[in-house]
């Protein structure tokens, strides 16, 4: 397993961090999972026997139960293991029941801190921007966190380029805890992120956590051209996370991972992993399974790598055109570009 520098901070994660969001299948958590405790356990037993440091989950899984879950299995072994958390969604009925106010986020803390068994949170994270709370607000109570040691870090998840850059700058005006990372999608059918996020990353030296890698399943190799999905599949129906715009280009992808997958005697889910860890600003690729043989799966792409020529193909068939302003900027202004700018341009200069 490799480890890699969180952004800017001092902390190392692993390459892979465990996600638990099929702990406890509570609500409309259930059609995501339902892992019980001595699954959880087991889960989490293989995935620090490979190597991983970070485990994630978050307030809103399964109401709560996620994290006490995961604190029950970590009892006993907590100094072992980076825990990351969130909160931001709404959790209750009350109208301070949501949102990343002062109110909102501290008492989460205290409300994750107890499921979780622990005095301390390693990475608490913003779970969704909030367009209606300052950010002084927001930044000030995570420093004021991060200060009486109940946690750590501090990162964002799923902002927008614009929305993360401001946060950035509030913090740096007044001297807040700056975050250190994004949780964000990212995936060989999902690229929307290149636009902005990950030039951001780079400039700003965050570190880039993926979550659902599969595109929630659609690139582990069970969805193919004019084959019926497997029993109890959720997507290509009425789930629409991630959303699939062009269900041809889809299957094109599939259909190249499996390819490669069988060159290198894997599955295309250990592809599409591998494809993620080798691009810019990735920390680390969240990865979640309902079954043992699933997680045993995921790991092992933890060792695989991936030639030149697999990674070409794999840009080229998943590749998606440049938007305004991007094109006009390869176009005009390749000769002052940064590495954060080569990230998503270098690609379309020599074409």
């Amino acid at each position: 397993m490799e480890y890699r520098r969180l952004g800017r901070s001092g902390l190392r994660v692993s390459t892979l961090t465990m996600g638990t969001m099929t702990f406890g299948g509570k609500g409309g958590f259930a059609s995501v999972g339902q892992t019980d405790v001595a699954l959880a356990k087991r889960q989490i037993d293989l995935a620090l026997e490979a190597g991983v440091n970070l485990v994630d989950t978050a307030d809103i899984y399964s109401d709560g139960l996620s994290e006490e879950i995961t604190g029950e299995v970590l009892a006993g072994r907590r100094e072992d293991v980076l825990l990351a958390t969130k909160a931001r969604m709404v959790t209750g009925d009350g109208p301070n029941d949501g949102g990343a106010s002062r109110h909102h986020l501290i008492r989460s803390v205290e409300r994750s801190l107890k499921r979780l068994r622990t005095d301390y949170i390693d990475l608490f994270q913003i779970h969704e921007w909030d367009g209606q709370t300052p950010l002084e607000e927001t930044l000030e109570a995570l420093d004021t966190l991060v200060r009486s040691g109940k946690i750590r870090y501090v990162g964002a998840s799923n902002h927008s380029g614009w929305q993360l850059m401001k946060a950035l700058a509030v913090a740096d005006a007044h001297g807040y805890q700056r975050y250190v990372s994004q949780q964000i999608h990212y995936t060989l059918q999902a690229r929307d992120a290149e636009d902005e996020l990950v030039p951001l990353t780079l400039d700003q030296e965050l570190g880039i956590l993926v979550w659902s890698p599969l595109a929630g399943g659609l690139l582990s190799g069970k969805y193919r051209r004019d084959v019926t999905a497997p029993e109890g599949s959720r997507h290509l129906t009425d789930w629409n996370e991630p959303p699939v715009h062009d269900e041809g280009k889809l299957y094109d992808i599939v259909d190249v991972l499996v390819e490669t997958g069988e060159a290198h005697g894997v599955s295309a889910a250990q592809v599409a992993l591998a494809w993620l860890l080798g691009r810019p600003g990735v920390s680390s690729v969240v990865i979640g399974a309902r079954t043992e043989e699933q997680l045993r799966d995921n790991l092992a792409a933890a060792d695989l790598v991936l030639t030149d020529e697999e990674r070409s193909r794999l840009d080229k068939v998943s590749a998606v055109p440049l938007r305004y302003p991007h094109w006009h900027q390869a176009a005009t202004a390749s000769e002052r570009l940064s590495p954060a700018d080569l990230s998503l341009l270098g690609p379309h200069l020599n074409q």
